[in-house]
């Protein structure tokens, strides 16, 4: 008996959990070999912090530039431009001969990969309907951060093989070919693509896949998205103050040792895999059964924003790495759970611009990628207090919380009032 093969829509959503997963891999491989090169160039630890850092601030800029891109000219050649950028920066990174080039390397990372996700919700609100709209954006930053959680052994394995460079080369090279497979596979419009069923099409109004047309109404659009922009702004302070500071929070709020203190970390960051899968299957059946998108998007966002709040209230009176570690992962399990139900907002809203959507509202988790550990970091240095920065994220995701009752996924955002618009899909 013949296997059913997947379908087309599966395919396309395969493909982008693949680069979500090898994205996240490109970007936080430079940590794992970070001993290596630091040590063959001589780089003090500030150089290594602007290696580190320099990544963010292309990719903040490119989220709504990506998005809009994407918009007007279609997922298929922005993410395979994007990809030929990202996996020429990794490689290159490998060929590195000191901090200049390193420097110059990851800022064409941040440059290729700045309109990844945009460009990736822009996709998925082409081949996807509405109510499979949270559960694929929850899988796809699970893969993420199942990357997140992988790379550091993976790279470990590679460095000893073939060297440090040649483990850039290899990564870079796997990212080479995820982005030749896309171009040839993937079709902006998927009722042109040879592979789908009549059922895959059926389900999909006939205007998705379309191109934007008429020129982006900048000013309504940023002002609808506003709320959603600040709410995960909010997020994206949590999400950044846990990678970057949590195995240091581990290994000195409680004097562990390095291996241990990794484990702990390890441990917190695998119920952001949960979370992220989690959330966005239960936004989904929420809207199958009920049909409302503010039950299904808006209140669940609120539901792990408040869950993440409270799970990190305990940090400022626990005196326990396992007390602690329990206390972690609560709030990085809500925190995740609130990204399927988040990323398919912009779906929602506005369907045709859901790429400058999803970049717009990108821009607050990249501010907070630049602020949040600077932040962590300078509270540490003037108080040696491990605990005190969470208040920080407490604050924040209680602001999260009440801000997001002013996001309406439910209201279909029209650029153009006089004309008849494509209802929505409750």
């Amino acid at each position: 008996m013949l296997k059913r093969r997947m379908s087309a829509s599966s395919n396309v959503l395969l493909l982008l959990c693949v680069m979500y997963f090898i994205t996240y891999v490109d970007r936080v491989n430079v940590a794992t070999a970070s001993g290596a090169f630091k040590a063959e160039f001589g780089l003090s630890n500030t150089e290594l912090g602007l290696v580190f850092s320099i990544f963010a601030y292309p990719y903040l800029i490119c989220q709504i530039i990506g998005g809009w891109f994407a918009d007007r000219f279609g997922a298929r050649l922005t993410l395979t431009v994007c990809g030929l950028v990202w996996a020429s920066a990794t490689i290159l990174t490998g060929m590195a001969g000191g901090i200049v080039s390193l420097v110059m390397a990851r800022l064409l990372l941040g440059l290729g990969e700045g309109a990844t996700f945009p460009t990736a919700t822009r996709a998925l609100s082409s081949w996807l309907p509405a109510h499979r709209a949270g559960f694929a954006q929850g899988i796809t930053h699970a893969s993420a951060r199942l990357g997140n959680a992988i790379t550091p052994p993976l790279v470990v394995a590679l460095i000893v093989l073939i060297s440090w460079r040649g483990s850039f080369v290899v990564v870079g090279t796997l990212s080479l070919i995820w982005a030749i497979v896309w171009g040839l596979y993937f079709r902006d419009d998927p009722h042109q693509h040879k592979g789908t069923s009549a059922a895959e099409r059926a389900a999909l109004p006939a205007s998705r896949g379309r191109k934007a047309k008429q020129p982006t109404p900048w000013g309504p659009l940023c002002r609808r998205m506003a709320p959603v922009i600040f709410v995960y702004f909010c997020y994206g302070w949590t999400l950044w103050t846990f990678l970057s500071w949590i195995p240091q929070y581990m290994l000195h709020a409680f004097n562990l040792n390095l291996k241990t203190s990794a484990l702990f970390a390890s441990a917190i960051f695998a119920t952001g895999v949960a979370g992220d899968a989690l959330g966005g299957f239960v936004s989904d059946r929420i809207l199958r059964r009920t049909g409302n998108l503010r039950r299904a998007r808006r209140d669940m966002v609120i539901f792990g924003m408040a869950g993440s709040l409270f799970s990190t209230i305990p940090l400022l009176f626990v005196h326990g790495p396992v007390l602690a570690t329990l206390a972690l992962s609560g709030a990085f399990f809500f925190a995740e759970f609130t990204i399927g139900p988040m990323w398919a907002i912009p779906m929602d809203v506005a369907p045709q611009f859901a790429g400058t959507a999803s970049g717009l509202m990108n821009t607050g988790s990249a501010l907070a990628a630049i602020l949040s550990p600077m932040v962590f970091g300078a509270v540490i240095d003037a108080t040696n207090n491990w605990s005190l920065p969470f208040i920080g994220t407490i604050g924040l995701m209680s602001a999260g919380c009440i801000a997001a009752f002013w996001m309406r996924p439910e209201d279909r955002f029209d650029a153009a009032p006089s004309r008849v618009m494509e209802p929505g899909i409750v």
